[in-house]
């Protein structure tokens, strides 16, 4: 029974990133590292965004099994099925939920990427409490920092450096739209603190389900992806 209650939360704090990930989008004035990378890769292919984020997740996972091999586990696996539910909710709610709002008010899409931002934060800070399944980014950042000995928040924040500059290449060779604008910035300045502190604050209601990770503890002291 303790594992089935789980195994719902885990479920529903997923669907709750995945809407939270489709409002800092629909905001549209900027999103976190990662997610831009997928938005600009939808700017240029015309794929739905959710589906390029499915695709470079599961890109992920696969590098994290070349990395680890024999020590890659059912447990590194369980990330297929939370990306493939993720990137479909990310694509129900922008496209369906969320397509018919019209904001035309600047205004209100920075309150809107601010509030998305919270709740993005809020709901995958409980996610990394509840310690059933990792994030592809931050699970292959692990596992470069294992293969490497460099610390993960070192490794985790040369990568969100990568995507960046990845981002950039992308929108001036493609002539796209920006998808780093001030909206990135707020979320570099209030993500990773509110994260921090919605982990602490849930870790006494998730004792009974489940230990806090060295991942999450880690992940604590660093800047993290949308997605």
């Amino acid at each position: 029974m303790k594992q089935l209650k789980r195994i719902i939360l885990l479920i529903f704090l997923v669907i709750m990133v995945g809407f939270s990930v489709a409002l800092v989008l629909k905001a549209a004035i900027g999103v976190g590292s990662w997610d831009a990378l997928a938005q600009s890769v939808t700017h240029i292919t015309g794929t739905k965004v959710g589906t390029i984020g499915i695709i470079f997740n599961i890109a992920l996972v696969f590098g994290q099994w070349v990395l680890l091999r024999k020590d890659f586990t059912f447990y590194h696996l369980l990330q297929v099925p939370v990306i493939i539910l993720l990137g479909t909710v990310v694509n129900f709610s922008l496209y369906q939920i969320l397509s018919p709002i019209t904001i035309d008010s600047y205004v209100l899409n920075f309150l809107l990427i601010i509030i998305a931002f919270i709740l993005l934060a809020s709901f995958n800070g409980a996610l990394m409490e509840l310690n059933m399944v990792t994030m592809p980014l931050e699970g292959f950042c692990m596992a470069v920092s294992i293969r490497t000995n460099y610390r993960f928040p070192i490794v985790r924040q040369v990568a969100d450096i990568v995507i960046i500059l990845s981002v950039l290449v992308l929108t001036f060779a493609f002539t796209i739209p920006s998808t780093i604008r001030e909206g990135t910035i707020i979320g570099m300045v209030i993500y990773a603190p509110i994260l921090g502190f919605a982990m602490k604050l849930i870790r006494p209601l998730f004792t009974k389900l489940g230990s806090v990770s060295k991942v999450n503890k880690e992940i604590e002291h660093v800047d993290v992806k949308l997605v």
